[in-house]
């Protein structure tokens, strides 16, 4: 009995370990502080929408594929703002590298789709809180998928995007990082 016990707990441990193995996190922004060419480049935000460069390590074992969400849950009066969809995101991918967002995915890896945010493009949005709203909150999320391919309709809406990757993931990971003006 005692063994047993032993072997479970041993499990959970094992199981605990790598589920907070999973992180994310961008060499590109220190918290609070973006480059300017990150920004929006909408509203008076002042920037170029260059995506920000990502990087991952251990993910679960069997994953075959990746998507990837940026939400600002502090956007439209708490309803929020899609800021970035990817998915389609080959296993084989440790990252994606500075404006890989941009320019029509040309710098996605292959078999990489994005999806229109809340700005009514494919890409990479930046954030872009209105003047004197506080600092906002800009949530990156990576789900770690056990297929290729996400399952989700033709031209999915973000939250579509998120609710099939969030159904789907053998884990995720999440870093936020904040900006106000």
């Amino acid at each position: 009995m005692i063994l047993r016990l032993g072997f479970i707990m041993l499990a959970l441990v094992a199981f605990a370990v790598q589920a907070e193995a999973f992180e994310i996190s961008s060499p590109s922004v220190s918290d609070g502080k973006w480059n300017a060419k990150y920004l929006g480049d909408k509203a008076g935000c002042g920037g170029k929408s260059v995506s920000i460069a990502l990087a991952w390590k251990d993910p679960p074992a069997g994953t075959k594929s990746y998507a990837l969400t940026m939400f600002d849950p502090d956007a439209n009066g708490g309803k929020g703002f899609w800021h970035w969809l990817a998915w389609n995101i080959p296993a084989s991918a440790k990252g994606l590298g500075e404006g890989a967002g941009t320019e029509g995915g040309k710098r996605m890896p292959k078999g990489s789709v994005m999806g229109k945010g809340g700005v009514g493009r494919a890409g990479y949005f930046g954030p872009c809180p209105p003047p004197g709203s506080g600092q906002h909150h800009y949530v990156f999320t990576l789900y770690a998928l056990g297929e290729k391919t996400l399952r989700a309709p033709e031209n999915p809406s973000p939250e579509m995007v998120s609710v099939a990757a969030k159904s789907q993931a053998l884990g995720e990971a999440t870093v936020t990082y904040t900006y106000g003006r």
